[in-house]
């Protein structure tokens, strides 16, 4: 059966894996038997895809980026160079934590920047951006703007990651015009 996808002969790809119609798998890269990959997927040089592991459309996961079991990146996720995914709590060499793993999301259109940490068992919202370096240690909102260590929601931000300030519960982007709204729930695109 002919691939319709592209994997860099120094790539490894396990079989059975599930890798969608247009991804490029690059150098030294391994993707694991049992993981499934969308179409239109970039994995950059030296990621590991673990077993397991659930990767939307559209995604693009930068250099040196491992993705462990328990992780899932809904579509159009980008994953900076060298941020770290865990998977283990409280892990130890000695003690098998297998049956531990906590869950991880990525939602639709979020950004995780270059060398931050995702702490496992976290939500990363929809279209929210994590700044370079910046450890996640607790949920993030839809649209947030998150940096530091601990990091914490400073700020929100457009679809087009372009920062949005509210007013009386309402925000327009300057870059591309698009409103929004918030309150209690949290922040919502007003689509029109």
């Amino acid at each position: 059966m002919e691939k319709n996808y592209y994997v860099h002969p120094t790539a490894v790809v396990d079989e059975p894996s599930d890798v969608g119609e247009g991804t490029q798998i690059w150098h030294f890269s391994h993707v694991m038997a049992g993981s499934k990959i969308g179409r239109n997927c970039i994995l950059g040089q030296n990621v590991f895809v673990g077993s397991g592991v659930v990767l939307g459309n559209n995604i693009k996961v930068q250099n040196n980026v491992s993705i462990f079991d328990g992780v899932t990146l809904e579509d159009d996720v980008f994953c900076g160079p060298s941020m770290v995914f865990t998977n283990v709590f409280n892990p130890r060499s000695f003690i098998s934590r297998k049956k531990e793993f906590r869950k991880t999301v990525v939602g639709k259109g979020a950004t995780i920047g270059a060398n931050a940490t995702i702490v496992c068992g976290n939500r990363v919202g929809s279209y929210a951006f994590i700044g370079a370096g910046s450890v996640v240690t607790k949920d993030v909102p839809d649209y947030a703007l998150v940096y530091g260590n601990p990091g914490k929601a400073r700020s929100w931000v457009c679809r087009c990651a372009v920062e949005i300030v509210f007013q009386s519960g309402k925000a327009v982007c300057k870059a591309c015009g698009k409103e929004y709204a918030k309150d209690s729930a949290g922040v919502r695109w007003i689509e029109r």
